[in-house]
Order: structure tokens, then sequence, then C-alpha cells
């Protein structure tokens, strides 16, 4: 059964690469197209696509707000969003992130890129560009003002993570596989599935994404 794919933006050309490269694709599907956010919110809601690819700035409705409601409806929690975006737009990626999203890509990604990050969303997944997420996190943060150590609530939270734990959360800033940290640790990709898992239920987030942004606020992780 094909994972189904609906495309949100506001250039047609754009979206048409996209659609050519991913029906290309034996297990892919775009199921539907949009140029804004209020009518990928609708479709989502309509025909309950497996994967949304979610441009940023778009009429009507942008990106950020129908990233949101999507995460936010218990109707569409099998709906994952891959939120798209371009190097001027750091904060709105950071902002998709903590509104739901299951990842950002640049909108210049490779074809493979592209394909292997759908699958892995609906894999459960999240897609961190490993070229990116460090640059893209701390030049946000630090523009922001953000402090870069953690306050009292997230001090908890990292208290209760075991050595090994903490450990792998710095190894899932890097964006790395499950698989590229199993051989760096000269452990089994099974023993760091459950310390990835071990650590999203200790620090209260809902996936590797959202621990990465984690990582970066409470200052585990600095460049």
């Amino acid at each position: 059964m094909s994972i189904t794919v609906y495309l949100a933006d506001d250039q047609a050309l754009l979206r048409a690469g996209f659609a050519m490269v991913i029906n290309s694709q034996p297990d892919l599907e775009v199921v539907g197209q949009g140029a804004d956010g209020a009518e990928a919110l609708a479709a989502a809601r309509d025909q309950h696509p497996d994967v949304v690819l979610m441009d940023i700035r778009m009429p009507t409705m942008d990106g950020l707000e129908a990233t949101q409601q999507i995460a936010a409806d218990p109707a569409l929690a099998s709906t994952r969003v891959i939120v798209l975006t371009t190097f001027d737009t750091d904060e709105y990626a950071l902002q998709a992130l903590r509104a739901g999203a299951a990842g950002f890509l640049l909108k210049d990604v490779q074809p493979e890129t592209l394909l292997d990050s759908i699958r892995t969303v609906m894999r459960g997944g999240a897609v961190v560009a490993p070229s990116t997420t460090r640059r893209l996190l701390d030049a946000t943060l630090l523009a922001r003002g953000a402090p870069r150590t953690a306050d009292a609530q997230q001090q908890r939270k990292l208290d209760q993570l075991t050595a090994r734990e903490r450990q792998m959360l710095e190894e899932m800033a890097t964006g790395d596989s499950n698989t590229e940290i199993a051989e760096r640790l000269f452990v089994s990709e099974a023993t760091v599935k459950t310390h990835v898992g071990q650590v999203l239920a200790k620090l209260g987030v809902r996936d590797r994404v959202q621990a990465v942004v984690f990582a970066y606020e409470s200052g585990v992780v600095r460049s």
C-alpha cells in the first residue's frame, strides 16, 4: 500500500517538481496539492494523507498555523507534517517544530533525501537535516536571546536521565540515524532505539525533533 502525500506550497512549479519525484516511486503517491495552509488543513481532514509536505510562507493561512492545527487534531494523529524552509526562515522552522512538525527540509533538498524523509516520518521517525540542524537551531536560539542554560523545569527532566541517556540525547542532536549512532557507540541498533524511547519519555517530548529542540534550548548541545 502506497504512502500518501499531500503537497502544500504556493509555487505551482515547485509542487509539480516534488510531485514528479514522489510519484516516480512505487511506494509513494501524491494524493493532492494546495496553494495555502487552509487548503492543506481541509485536505488533511478530508483525505487523511500519511504525510503533508508543508511550505511556511503561504497566503490565507501560513504553514505554521496549518501545522499546529493538524498536530493538535486527534483525528489526524497518523498524519505527519514535514515543513519546507529556506535559510532566511530559521525562526519559522523552529516554530514549526514546536508546533508539531515531524521535521524540516530545505527547499533545495536532494530528491533521494526527500524520498527517504517521507519514508522515515511514515515509520514514526523525525527528520532533522544533519547538515543544517546545528547551524539553523543554534543561530535561531542565539538570535532570540535564548539563555542556553536549563531552567528549573528542564533541569528536573535532565536529572531523570541516566548518563547513557544523556549521551544519547547529545547523539540525537547530530541528526544521525539510529544505525549511525549504533555504529559510533559500538552498540546494537535495538539498544539505541530503546535508549531513544526512554529519553523521549523522560523529557516528555513527542519525537526526536522535539528532543533536539530541547537539547539546544537547555544548553545540553552547544556550538
